[in-house]
């Protein structure tokens, strides 16, 4: 696996992975201080007479509990015991952000859309965290167990995006859709956008060194193949061209996982779950390269 950069965390992890069981044990910690981060938020909204909140928070710990119950299940499955925290010998980044956390505690603007992009921002900094680790061990049994927990994670943001945008969508409804139709007549399709992104790569890969140049063209490489998966799935706005790289590939994410919801043939379902999956992970590797 190639190198990734640390610009979704904030510090670089203090060490590498020397078993399966230090690798459960520090999965589960990670979990479990997530659900009780998320806990913790769901009382303050409740203290605070913000039931819409409250939901959006309480849901997120259940979840998360759910991701501790998995990770128990697992090493019980693979070691024949609950993970210890004993194993754990040094402190995780921090993938769930202590500010935006204060920001959401103090700010009573915040809304359902705001918390669920918080969620994902945290679930992308547990990718990195987990790919960073499966770069650098030298147990061929740690890395694919820690590339499988990158994935996991990737699953856990493409779940909380569909529930940020129906979030989104509840609270803009379908005014601000109209609005935005009028605003940019113009329509591009997922082919175009993919190659519109295609050439923000190919400026980037100039642009980087070494393994980060490298993953630059592995992504231009599958946007390409994308592009021609894609066709013309889509309608979106001409604006979109003009914007920078991420917004594009965030775009197109959004785009794949909605078509992939809507339709009723099992055939294109089955081609935009696909084309969703890849995106999401293109958008986590772009957000590391690019990001500064």
């Amino acid at each position: 696996m190639p190198l990734l950069r640390t610009t979704l965390l904030r510090t670089e992890p203090a060490g590498t992975l020397h078993s399966l069981d230090e690798l459960f044990a520090l999965a589960n910690a990670m979990e479990h201080e997530a659900a009780t981060n998320y806990a913790e938020l769901a009382e303050e909204m409740q203290r605070q007479g913000r039931p819409d909140l409250v939901a959006v928070f309480a849901d997120l710990a259940a979840a998360e509990r759910e991701h501790v119950d998995s990770v128990q299940r697992w090493s019980q499955s693979r070691c024949g015991k609950a993970p210890d925290p004993a194993l754990v010998r040094w402190q995780a980044p921090e993938t769930f952000d202590p500010e935006t956390s204060a920001e959401i505690k103090a700010s009573r603007l915040m809304t359902p859309y705001r918390a669920l992009a918080m969620a994902v921002q945290n679930e992308e900094r547990a990718f990195a965290f987990w790919s960073y680790l499966a770069a650098f061990a030298q147990d061929a049994e740690i890395k694919r167990a820690a590339e499988a927990m990158a994935r996991e994670e990737l699953g856990h943001v493409s779940t909380l995006r569909k529930e940020r945008r129906r979030a989104y969508h509840r609270e803009h409804g379908q005014k601000d859709a109209d609005g935005l139709a009028r605003a940019a007549p113009s329509r591009v399709d997922a082919r175009r956008l993919e190659l519109r992104l295609a050439a923000h790569l190919s400026d980037a890969e100039r642009c980087l060194h070494g393994a980060e140049a490298a993953r630059a063209h592995e992504l231009l490489d599958e946007t390409m193949e994308m592009a021609d998966r894609a066709g013309s799935f889509g309608s979106f706005s001409g604006a979109l061209e003009r914007r920078d790289a991420e917004v594009i590939a965030e775009a197109l994410a959004d785009a794949y996982l909605d078509g992939a919801e809507r339709s009723d043939d099992a055939e294109r379902v089955q081609i935009l779950q696909r084309l969703a999956e890849r995106a999401i992970l293109r958008l986590a590797w772009l957000r590391s390269l690019l990001a500064t």
